[in-house]
């Protein structure tokens, strides 16, 4: 819950920011996700998007953020959140956005996001992954440069969740096996394709509808494969067919694509078991029974 002293800070802060003075009226609790405490200021200003963690458990998490925002700014036609600024006081972080109104899509937005998705991905770097390391959830994520997306996939994200599992008895000894065996046929299992700019999370959770426009929150942006972000669209139950509709009109997938979903969905699925535990132990052995 905010403080007192926190609303003070913010108001400190927001105005040194906008250059203008500010007075915060009332701060109502919204949905920010697991980590995050998030808040709806009502201000003199209008209103604005408050997260709120421990800047000691998740050190740079919000600076990390506004760079993958800065990034999707840069390179995509999705309308990105304003960052009015992120800040500390004592222990706690505070990243500050603007405050967007949501609507329910209509076809036409599923249109537009497939179409921007796609755009998105249209974005390639020489290498894979990124000059900076970010967070996935509250997990973090590093991004060291490969020149395949195999190696990259096992170095930077399979292997060291299977590893973070494995320590906190997740997963079993001959499952490490298995993800060995894996990690050899990574190269027969996905084509060669050029590095893609992915969201990197992008579920349900981390989109807005906007003045029917579509709206990308939360990045964990990196350089990747692309099917990366289709696959996690899946993950909890697929979004309007419009949506692929509009992607594969603009930037063709490679066949086999929804065969390779569930090698994709291992990283979120690792994820999720670390953090919420072995409910989401059996789609991941499912994939080694199937693969490995």
């Amino acid at each position: 819950m905010l403080t007192q002293n926190h609303i003070s800070f913010l108001e400190e802060s927001i105005s040194s920011s906008i250059n203008k003075e500010l007075t915060i009226f009332n701060a109502s609790t919204t949905s920010g996700g697991s980590i995050n405490k998030a808040y709806k200021l009502k201000t003199n200003s209008g209103f604005f998007f408050v997260k709120q963690n421990s800047a000691s458990r998740f050190p740079e998490m919000y600076a990390k953020e506004v760079l993958g925002l800065e990034l999707l700014q840069e390179k995509s036609r999705f309308i990105i959140p304003e960052v009015i600024g992120e800040f500390q006081l004592d222990d706690v972080s505070f990243l500050v956005l603007e405050h967007l109104n949501q609507d329910i899509p209509n076809q036409k937005f599923w249109f537009d996001f497939g179409e921007m998705l796609a755009h998105l991905h249209q974005q390639s770097n020489s290498k894979f992954g990124l000059s900076f390391d970010n967070y996935i959830g509250s997990i973090s994520q590093t991004n060291h440069h490969f020149l395949s997306w195999t190696e990259f996939f096992e170095n930077q994200r399979l292997s060291p969740l299977v590893k973070l599992a494995f320590d906190k008895n997740l997963l079993p000894k001959e499952d490490l096996k298995a993800f060995n065996l894996l990690y050899l046929k990574l190269a027969e299992i996905f084509p060669t394709e050029k590095p893609s700019l992915v969201h990197g999370d992008l579920w349900s959770g981390n989109f807005l509808c906007h003045n029917n426009k579509p709206v990308l929150i939360d990045p964990s942006v990196y350089y990747g494969n692309r099917e990366m972000d289709l696959a996690m669209t899946r993950l909890f139950g697929g979004f309007d067919d419009d949506f692929y509709n509009a992607y594969q009109n603009e930037f063709p997938l490679e066949k086999g694509w929804e065969k390779r979903i569930d090698i994709c969905n291992l990283y979120p699925n690792l994820v999720h078991l670390i953090l919420f535990g072995r409910s989401y132990y059996s789609p991941i052995k499912n994939v080694l029974n199937a693969f490995a």
